[in-house]
């Protein structure tokens, strides 16, 4: 599992207060800092603990994945509701009523997570605003192919440390692909490649990799869509794009290094895939 004691994952001193993200993607920066860069992003619904304040940025960890990194005090709310939906969509609206033609109160990314308080005729009413019901679903319901979740962000553009439908990197695409599947991954390739499922000795072998499959590099990730196709988000098409991976892995290898090696999750043994190593739930 990933080391704890890691920089990026390392519980802040003193007691947490928690807090819920009640904007669409609040981003998580390395410094409470606005042209700080950013670590990562904690969804709409999520819950993370603050740990102190500067100025108008909150030191936070999140409860998803243990990563820790400063949020804007606006995207949060000391008000904790717990979740029963998540957006299941690549993407939706929240609108100010349950109407297709009421005004856009916020925009939600696929893993946004939901309480509802409300039903009328197609649409859901969350903290949010009115959602419409095709675009949500059950929060523990799970995807059968994490490929095809990913395939659903294609073309999307490549954005360091993102994880929404907006924009995203290469482990914030696997981290979603996997989770709307049932599993939770960490946030970052070295821990992804330490953690995630079991390596694959053969991998090099031609048709030895299949669908679902993960390659890494230092650095870098991307899933398996058929024995010889990765999709993945990357700097060089500056957004998620699928291509040979032998094609993928000359040109990184011209400019960067060869891939580090391949791992491979068992969906069969999902529920096993979640870890421990998650916050535990407050009392609501």
């Amino acid at each position: 599992m990933p080391d704890l004691t890691d920089s990026r994952l390392a519980r802040p001193e003193g007691q947490g207060q928690p807090f819920q993200v009640i904007t669409g993607a609040a981003d998580l920066l390395e410094a409470p800092d606005p042209s700080s860069r950013l670590a990562t992003q904690a969804l709409f619904g999520e819950i993370v603990d603050g740990f102190r304040r500067s100025g108008d940025y909150m030191q936070m960890q999140s409860r998803r994945d243990n990563y820790v990194g400063w949020i804007h005090v606006s995207g949060l709310s000391e008000q904790v509701t717990r979740p029963t939906h998540k957006v299941s969509a690549l993407r939706t609206f929240a609108y100010a009523g349950p109407d297709l033609k009421a005004p856009v109160e916020c925009v939600l990314s696929r893993g946004a997570t939901l309480a509802l308080t409300a039903t009328e005729g197609q649409y859901v009413k969350c903290v949010a605003g009115w959602v419409h019901s095709r675009h949500v679903a059950l929060l523990d319901a799970q995807e059968a192919d994490p490929v095809s979740v990913a395939e659903t962000y294609l073309n999307t553009p490549y954005r360091w440390g993102g994880r929404d439908s907006v924009g995203l990197d290469c482990t914030g695409l696997i981290q979603q692909a996997f989770e709307a599947a049932g599993v939770l991954l960490p946030r970052d390739s070295d821990m992804q490649y330490a953690w995630a499922g079991e390596d694959i000795g053969d991998w090099k072998v031609s048709g030895a990799l299949k669908r679902g499959d993960l390659v890494f590099w230092k650095g870098h990730a991307g899933i398996m869509t058929d024995a010889h196709h990765l999709l993945h988000a990357n700097a060089w098409h500056m957004e998620v794009a699928r291509e040979p991976l032998d094609q993928a892995i000359t040109r990184i290898k011209t400019y960067y290094a060869e891939p580090v090696g391949a791992r491979r999750i068992d969906l069969d043994s999902r529920a096993g895939q979640v870890p421990h190593w998650m916050g535990e739930p407050v009392a609501y």
